[in-house]
């Protein structure tokens, strides 16, 4: 391969550098940074000898603008034919006047923590914009996406939360009754249980396992099409993708949540009142106590945190899979990152409802 020659010479007029031989992009390797240096320690004029160059293509003429750039000033060329006169007027008109703009240092260097929260609380804030422009954005929705997501969220994850529901019915049964035995109020343990469940353990139960099976399933998929850049190119081709991949997966998570936590509390019941009957209870007396101790108003505080909850495990599977970063190790962190932030959310949030509604008299 013939490589470009350079040579650096000083007149009375200037300082006068020589190309010689090809001005292409494997000719040029081999002497781009030291032209440069000449450029930039060059006294006065600049001139630059082409009469030896040929042929001239985009790479040379990206070199005779570097060179300006270098120098500060327009350099006076020698020897440069017409075609290569025309591709670098082409090449400057195509490139912004100016030594590039310089980016002045942070003063405040964010931390770890501080770029999270502020990942956080944006894609939050992006979430509500694109809730609230929906109207005009329906074009981005396919309900056969929606469907699909529902069926995985609420009717594959039933057995799992009918079998839950039905072991800690049982369970709670079991561990009330040893100390109600000693105050002879054995019969109140399914007024205890079914008052626990419907208020508390119901969507409780139903958001750890929503946030294990599909925030999670949410993370994964999102990050793999974040690291494949297919949301990349959604956005190019101008969808906006908070619609299209976000808002669906909160409508379900938030559709499924009431009947996970129906499921938790119905299953929970049956076991609790299994336990009981073993331990000599007949079934009318045991739901007379789940009549006497729950009620409407128990159901629908239940299932208004149900709601709540799967509003908050749909949006942070979702940011967790579209904020997830490059390599083969982004699309595990992101699920993990989910469920950890899923389970989290949800026992703060219950919390805050606790006292709100211990305030409230509730």
């Amino acid at each position: 391969m013939t490589v470009a020659r350079l040579d650096v010479a000083n007149e009375p007029s200037g300082t006068v550098i020589a190309l010689a031989g090809p001005l292409t992009a494997p000719a040029l390797a081999p002497i781009w940074s030291r032209t440069k240096d000449a450029a930039r320690r060059a006294k006065g004029a600049l001139i630059v000898d082409l009469a030896g160059a040929e042929p001239v293509d985009t790479s040379g003429a990206a070199l005779l603008l570097a060179l300006e750039r270098e120098h500060g000033e327009r350099i006076t060329l020698r020897g440069l034919g017409e075609q290569p006169t025309a591709l670098l007027a082409r090449l400057r008109a195509a490139v912004p006047d100016g030594p590039p703009p310089k980016v002045a240092p942070r003063t405040v260097t964010r931390t770890g923590l501080g770029r999270t929260l502020l990942i956080r609380v944006a894609f939050f804030g992006e979430t509500i914009l694109a809730t609230l422009t929906l109207p005009t954005k329906l074009r981005f929705l396919r309900g056969g996406d929606f469907f699909r997501l529902t069926e995985r969220a609420g009717t594959e994850a039933m057995p799992l939360i009918l079998m839950m529901g039905f072991l800690i019915g049982m369970i709670l049964a079991f561990q009330s009754a040893i100390p109600m035995r000693q105050f002879g109020a054995d019969i109140y343990v399914a007024a205890l249980v079914s008052l626990s469940l419907f208020r508390e353990l119901g969507p409780l139960l139903a958001a750890v396992i929503l946030a294990g099976r599909t925030g999670s399933a949410f993370a994964a998929e999102l990050g793999t099409m974040m690291v494949n850049e297919e949301v990349a190119a959604l956005t190019t081709m101008g969808i906006d993708a908070e619609t299209m991949l976000v808002i669906p997966r909160m409508a379900a998570a938030m559709l499924v949540m009431p009947a996970l936590a129906i499921g938790v509390d119905v299953a929970g019941i049956i076991g609790m009142g299994f336990v009981m009957m073993i331990l000599g209870f007949p079934p009318a007396a045991i739901l007379h106590q789940v009549q006497m101790a729950t009620g409407p108003e128990a159901l629908l505080l239940g299932l208004f945190k149900a709601v709540v909850f799967g509003a908050a495990i749909g949006l942070i599977g979702c940011r967790a899979g579209l904020t997830a970063g490059g390599g083969p190790r982004a699309v595990g962190e992101a699920a993990t990152s989910a469920v950890v932030g899923g389970i989290v959310a949800t026992i703060l949030l219950d919390g805050l409802f606790a006292v709100i509604f211990y305030r409230l008299g509730l």
